[in-house]
């Protein structure tokens, strides 16, 4: 299953692919589907090579007009292709596997009115579940589809139909109709895309720069319907359209754009050429935090710059993912502050994207931006923070380092030279070189060829007036990863205005470089009551306050009138709390006291997010119950003062639900369910009702039959993942014994429905409950990386460690696996390594709390 890129480059340099013509059959039965591909490619003559086709059974290898016996050439995963001609013509006729697993061609069926819905995924080697393909994206291809399928069904592709054609009878005696599809422009095959099923449709459309008309619709299955917003969904599309058209030069390079929500996805979304798949939570069938709905609008732009940077323009290979994914994340930020409602959007991208980097950059898998991809394994696991977070934060301090407007002419260029290839990295910089004068070599190298993140303290005399007399910034990297690096950062002095808040009354953005930099332009000024280095959040670094500024920091952090300067205080406060620098309880108590005068729906989100992880992970195990519990309290007198109906009081009343342990607790969430005591403004509706059951479930209140008649209730495909995570958290060694045997000894769980049962079974008052499941982990997981798909082995692997047994036993147990397993299996490796890391992390944190 694996492909190298020695693989790959070899057979880039033999091969150049002409088209594909795909034929699919989705009528004969719910486990396989026929297959026939048809593909006309050049060679070097005599040349052999191979294509990927990953198949339940080959019915026919044709090259050239001589068949081929698949016993010979076909093992399942790769098909042998001898003697190459010049020219030539490859038919592959098979049978190929649906996927309950998010992968391939992912199959669903709906349990409120029995519906099929197919989709596919294929980044990063699947597009060979469903048609033989030299999957890798240098091959660059057209593709044309005909699929032929139930008639009442619709079938999406990356191109336009015609309409559909009787096509028969499927197996259950049905008709069926073919649908035939315009070839694609020259793309690569991760990027091509079927979604099929009685999926229903709003559309709409809009005038591209080139004058074009650009069909739009937006899809989601028939009992989701009645939720989709879908002209919030358009407006932002043309939002996006317009300003990416107008930045990158280039009128959007695909005949439609369909945006299709689809069920048990396992990422956000995926930016297929035209036809882009979104994970179906983004159909809001309960009320969500802002937060969420702010995330769905960049998701929305992050695809869309896609069509760009990602699918007109594609990598070679995989080391330059994360060029694909920083810069789509870089520019869905940019365009949602510059051109949407979500103007505070570098607020959530500081709180978010660069918590998430500096989390990722701190473990010890970290590794540079670029990174050595030597085989798919690699590159499956290293969509992470690295690729997607820290990326796009090095990208933003290029672009205040360069300037926007040279950035942008740089990527207008490129787009122009480039469109419809594939290029490394060195194309790029080369653009942004010309366009900025800028040598981007040095950078290149301390940025992108090196792992870490450094840390930046101010280092400041003040005389007996408080006039500052020496500044310097102060710049340390840790033992592992010593590079300091340039920096384009902005000091930021704030004081307290007449009515107390906290305003910026001087900024200074200067070039930080080595392990001291003087700024003799602050020598002068008055010493503010907070200094906030990296302010504006330009450069990717961490930051600590000097004394005076944390003193400032603890009173008044809430008195900031902007939410930015507010986020990069509280971000610091928590980095040090990770870091073992600053008592757990502090940051507990920190949070809990300003949290309620918090404006901005996603720094509020995070914060309870992190307030949890400091509960559950940091704060000294003799002190955990007594502090959790003291919180929940806390979290429920702040949901009870928020003003009625406001983002502010959904968010404390879900945080304190899944936080509510003792008697008093459980009493006032099973007030709220039962709508005993509903507080004012909460609106209890079925996604809340789960919520809060589940926590009933966990704190030992309510069991399977509460669960079972709650299901009654809402008998959808929610309802159904939210009744298996309750199920999984009934907190008995019965009910955990057969939550594990479902997700590790059986192999036929969905992968959302594996997701939601992990979530249940580690969801525990009592953390004695997992202790009987440690050996079976190590003795388990070698077993089920080996013999299930990449996304239903990560699930397991990292979900079910026992990350909340932080004792020195946990340590010694994933000492001896690592031990055990050597150098065998890398990717495992690494993901066990990052799991022992939060231990290792917690402990720390946890001898400091004390």
């Amino acid at each position: 299953m694996n492909l190298t890129r020695e693989e790959a480059r070899t057979r880039a340099e033999l091969l150049t692919v002409r088209s594909y013509e795909v034929t699919l059959d989705l009528t004969r039965g719910e486990r396989v589907f026929r297959s026939t591909t048809v593909v006309a490619f050049d060679a070097q003559q005599g040349a052999s090579t191979f294509i990927d086709a990953v198949t339940d059974t080959v019915h026919r290898v044709e090259l050239n007009g001589v068949e081929l016996d698949p016993a010979d050439v076909a093992d399942g995963v790769r098909i042998q292709l001898p003697s190459l001609a010049a020219g030539n013509v490859l038919v592959v006729e098979a049978d190929m596997l649906y996927m309950n697993t998010g992968e391939g061609l992912h199959r669903f069926t709906d349990p409120v009115d029995g519906e099929v819905y197919l989709y596919t995924q294929f980044e990063v080697p699947d597009s060979r579940r469903v048609f033989a393909v030299f999957e890798q994206p240098d091959l660059k291809s057209t593709f044309r589809f005909a699929v032929t399928a139930p008639s009442h069904w619709d079938v999406i592709s990356n191109s336009a139909t015609h309409e559909p054609v009787q096509a028969g009878s499927v197996a259950d005696g049905g008709a069926a109709s073919t649908w035939y599809f315009e070839p694609t422009p020259l793309i690569s095959s991760y990027v091509t895309a079927l979604i099929a099923g009685p999926y229903q449709a709003v559309r709409s459309e809009l005038t591209s720069s080139d004058g074009r008309t650009i069909p739009l619709a937006v899809f989601a299955r028939k009992s989701l319907m009645q939720y989709l917003d879908a002209e919030n969904i358009f407006a932002l599309t043309r939002q996006g359209f317009a300003f990416y058209e107008e930045q990158f030069g280039t009128p959007y390079p695909f005949g439609k754009y369909d945006q299709l929500f689809v069920p048990e996805f396992n990422a956000g979304a995926m930016e297929n050429a035209g036809a882009v798949t979104f994970v179906e939570t983004y159909v809001f069938r309960s009320r969500v935090p802002d937060a969420t709905v702010e995330r769905r609008a960049i998701t929305i732009l992050h695809e869309l710059a896609h069509m760009w940077f990602g699918d007109l323009v594609t990598m070679r290979w995989w080391n330059d993912l994360w060029l694909n994914e920083s810069f789509a994340e870089f520019m869905s930020t940019l365009a949602a502050a510059e051109a949407t409602e979500f103007t505070q959007s570098w607020t959530t991208f500081a709180m978010l994207e660069k918590g998430w980097a500096y989390r990722q950059d701190q473990l010890p898998s970290t590794h540079p931006i670029v990174a050595q991809i030597n085989d798919l394994e690699d590159v499956q696991v290293n969509f992470d923070g690295i690729t997607y977070a820290k990326g796009a934060s090095v990208l933003k301090q290029l672009v205040a380092w360069v300037g926007q407007e040279e950035f942008m002419q740089g990527v207008r260029r490129y787009f122009a030279k480039h469109s419809w290839k594939n290029t490394e990295l060195v194309d790029l910089l080369s653009e942004l070189e010309a366009a900025s004068g800028r040598d981007l070599k040095a950078w290149s190298a301390l940025w992108l060829e090196t792992a870490g993140v450094n840390t930046l303290r101010p280092e400041f005399q003040t005389d007996d007036d408080g006039v500052i007399t020496s500044f310097t910034i102060l710049q340390t990297a840790i033992e592992a990863f010593p590079t300091i690096r340039p920096h384009r950062l902005a000091v930021g002095f704030y004081d307290q205005d007449d009515d107390g808040a906290l305003i910026r009354v001087h900024r200074l953005e200067l070039d930080v470089d080595g392990e001291r930099t003087d700024v003799p332009e602050l020598v002068g000024q008055k010493q503010p009551a907070l200094v906030l280095l990296n302010d504006d959040d330009l450069a990717y670094a961490k930051i600590r306050l000097d004394p005076a500024s944390l003193r400032t920091s603890v009173q008044h952090v809430k008195d900031f009138r902007d939410s930015l300067p507010r986020t990069l205080v509280l971000a610091s406060a928590w980095d040090a709390t990770r870091d073992g620098e600053t008592p757990a309880r502090n940051y507990v108590e920190l949070v809990l006291q300003n949290i309620g005068a918090e404006s901005d729906s996603s720094v509020i989100l995070v914060l309870l997010r992190q307030l949890a992880s400091t509960l559950t992970f940091y704060v000294a195990p003799e002190d955990r119950e007594a502090m959790g519990d003291a919180a929940a309290d806390t979290l429920l007198e702040l949901a009870l003062a928020a003003g009625p109906g406001s983002d502010a009081q959904l968010q404390f009343t879900r945080a304190f639900s899944s936080h509510a342990r003792t008697s008093s607790q459980l009493d006032a969430v099973e007030a709220i369910l039962t709508g005993e005591r509903v507080p004012e403004g909460i609106t209890v509706d079925q996604d809340l009702r789960w919520e809060l059951l589940t926590s009933l479930v966990v704190g030992g209140r309510y069991g399977a039959e509460e669960i079972e008649a709650e299901l009654a209730r809402d008998s959808t495909a929610t309802g159904g993942l939210a009744a298996a995570s309750a199920t999984a958290a009934l907190p008995t060694a019965p009910a955990k014994d057969a939550a594990w045997a479902a997700l590790v000894d059986a192999t036929d769980l969905p992968n959302a429905t594996q997701r939601s049962m992990i979530s249940g079974f580690t969801r525990v008052h009592d953390r004695s409950l997992l202790e009987p499941f440690v050996e079976r982990y190590f003795a388990s997981i070698q077993d089920v990386w080996a013999t299930r798909t990449h996304e239903i082995a990560q699930q397991i692997v990292v979900g079910l460690y026992p990350s909340l047994l932080t004792t020195q036993d946990t340590l010694d147990r994933t000492d001896a696996f690592l031990s055990g397993l050597g150098d065998a299996s890398p990717s495992l490796r690494r993901l066990v390594l990052e799991s022992r890391d939060g231990i290792v992390r917690a402990r720390t944190a946890q001898a400091v709390d004390r």
